[in-house]
């Protein structure tokens, strides 16, 4: 209030040495509009006073606030376009990674697979851990598999492989209804399709984004591989032990003989390790393989 009021005097002193030399009368037009100016500046510096709440000499102090907001809004809106900029790249990346498996999978109509994430994980962990690690993987055609063999594994992993287009529905809420009875399940829900897709892409780990892309990519492997080439690709590179993955490797590693050789009784012992194989064998699974026999025969095996 004190510079204001020095205003106020010094508009006021102008006013009087105007009067004073005589260059303009008190009744001059030119001065009483003078004296109107001067009036309408103190009365628009009073109004700016009570409407900031701050003194004219601290004005500057005020367009400083005004630009630290502006910062701060300037911050946010910073804050805003790097989380959008963050959202589309995640986005791009996770399309990009779809769409490479998608090319994996036409390429594996034709292409046997070198490796797949189960491979790929157990060599991990046999590194971390700090234990030897020795892979047995021979890819072998479907006509070099015994049929007791491809038989005993649709029995015991996907009873329906051929009436369904990648999900059984029906085992999928069988399943779902024995989670919620707290019964023991033999076998999940999952398809040869889906288990095939977790196989070449996903590992073992379980997890809702897992499960979800998945659900996108088993229609994918229907289309484009059909069922005959899922139940070849599925049987040579599933985990059958330790190290040990396909049909081949399994009858060598287990029984000493090849994959076109296995018998029926056999061929139902190897199927029925797979939800366990590291810690089931052959010889100790008499009763889910008596199981899987009988459903064999149901259906026409």
């Amino acid at each position: 209030m004190v510079q204001a009021a020095a205003w106020e005097d010094q508009a006021a002193r102008v006013v009087l040495n105007l009067r004073i030399t005589g260059k303009t009368g008190p009744s001059d037009p030119r001065t009483s509009r003078r004296e109107r100016r001067i009036q309408g500046i103190k009365a628009s510096t009073r109004t700016e006073m009570r409407s900031c709440g701050r003194m004219p000499g601290s004005f500057a102090d005020y367009s400083a606030s005004v630009t630290a907001s502006q910062g701060t809004r300037t911050g946010r809106w910073g804050k805003g376009r790097f989380l959008r900029s963050f959202v589309r790249w995640l986005g791009l990346v996770v399309v990009v990674v779809w769409l490479f498996a998608v090319l994996t999978l036409v390429a594996a109509r034709w292409i046997d697979p070198p490796t797949t994430a189960v491979h790929m994980e157990r060599r991990v962990q046999a590194w971390i851990h700090g234990t030897p690690y020795h892979k047995r993987y021979e890819f072998v055609p479907l006509s070099q598999i015994s049929p007791n063999l491809q038989h005993a594994v649709i029995a015991a992993e996907d009873a329906r492989f051929y009436q369904h287009h990648g999900f059984d529905w029906q085992a999928i809420q069988i399943a779902a209804e024995d989670d919620l009875e707290g019964g023991r399940r033999i076998r999940g829900g999952s398809t040869l399709t889906q288990q095939l897709v977790k196989n070449l892409f996903f590992g073992t780990g379980r997890s809702i984004l897992r499960k979800g892309a998945e659900f996108t990519l088993v229609p994918v492997a229907e289309l484009v591989l059909g069922k005959r080439r899922i139940l070849e690709l599925y049987l040579n590179v599933v985990e059958w032990g330790p190290g040990v993955y396909g049909a081949e490797a399994a009858c060598r590693y287990h029984y000493r003989i090849g994959a076109r050789s296995v018998g029926r009784e056999d061929g139902a012992r190897l199927a029925a390790i797979l939800p366990a194989p590291l810690k089931r064998r052959p010889e100790r699974m008499n009763h889910y393989s008596e199981l899987i026999l009988e459903r064999m025969r149901q259906m026409g095996w």
